[in-house]
């Protein structure tokens, strides 16, 4: 994939969910724009993604982080901020996939599970991240939405109220920030090949079916998601707010 150049020395970005895909993918490219990387995630595997960025000559850490529990996140913007001195972007990326199943035959932990995770967990960085920014003066946030935040498939209730939820959160936060130097806008991708995916593109049932929604014929690869949250963060996104970025290859478009 073709080299996109942002201009992100001395900038700092804390970022969840970067142990694989798309949070990975993206953490990589913020640290070979120039940005110091703050990884919040409950997989040790957030480690490797640090080595990464080291080898190539980035700076990043990680913090063990839980984004469903309050304390948890805040601990991770505190240190972040501690070690900085300031966040001066954020991409709340952390999140699960339900099992599938039929809307009456849901289990209600996988229900309050995938809530707590895909929902309540961008709600907690939110507010502790803001509380960051405003405090230095502003930044820009950027949350994974999903398709299933504008759409909505078969025996994915949960997710669908997770994403869902996600996008009137991005809104309702841009509008409250505005004025205060805070940009919020979240991204919605279709599907990405990712560790969180491999069982669906490993039936040939089920990848038949997802390709059959794909008017490019394939799933994306995570980088192709990384550039798009770049942007959003970067000057050359000054107007945008409260939007939400489809990135799904067309799936969405008829």
């Amino acid at each position: 994939m073709e080299t996109i150049k942002f201009s992100y020395e001395g900038k700092i970005v804390v970022i969840t969910g970067a142990a694989t895909g798309i949070g990975r993918a993206t953490a990589i490219a913020f640290a070979r724009n120039g940005a110091q990387v703050v990884i919040g995630d409950v997989s040790p595997a957030a480690e490797e993604t640090v080595g990464l960025i080291e080898k190539a000559g980035g700076k990043a850490i990680f913090i063990k982080t839980d984004v469903t529990n309050s304390e948890s996140v805040q601990n991770f913007i505190s240190i972040a901020v501690k070690n900085f001195g300031r966040i001066d972007m954020a991409f709340n990326n952390a999140g699960i996939l339900p099992p599938t199943a039929k809307f009456a035959e849901m289990e209600e932990a996988d229900f309050d599970k995938t809530i707590a995770v895909d929902l309540k967990g961008v709600f907690l960085c939110m507010k502790y991240e803001i509380a960051a920014m405003l405090a230095s003066g502003g930044g820009a946030i950027v949350n994974t939405a999903s398709v299933a935040g504008v759409v909505a498939d078969p025996g994915m209730a949960p997710y669908a109220a997770a994403k869902h939820g996600v996008v009137g959160l991005t809104k309702s936060a841009a509008l409250d920030y505005a004025s205060q130097n805070i940009r919020i806008n979240a991204i919605a991708p279709g599907l990405i090949r990712t560790p969180m995916t491999e069982r669906w593109l490993a039936d040939p049932a089920i990848k038949s079916a997802l390709m059959a929604n794909s008017p490019m014929a394939r799933p994306a690869e995570p980088e192709e998601i990384a550039y798009p949250v770049l942007f959003l963060c970067s000057p050359q996104a000054s107007f945008m707010n409260g939007s939400v970025t489809i990135i799904d290859g067309g799936q969405t478009a008829h």
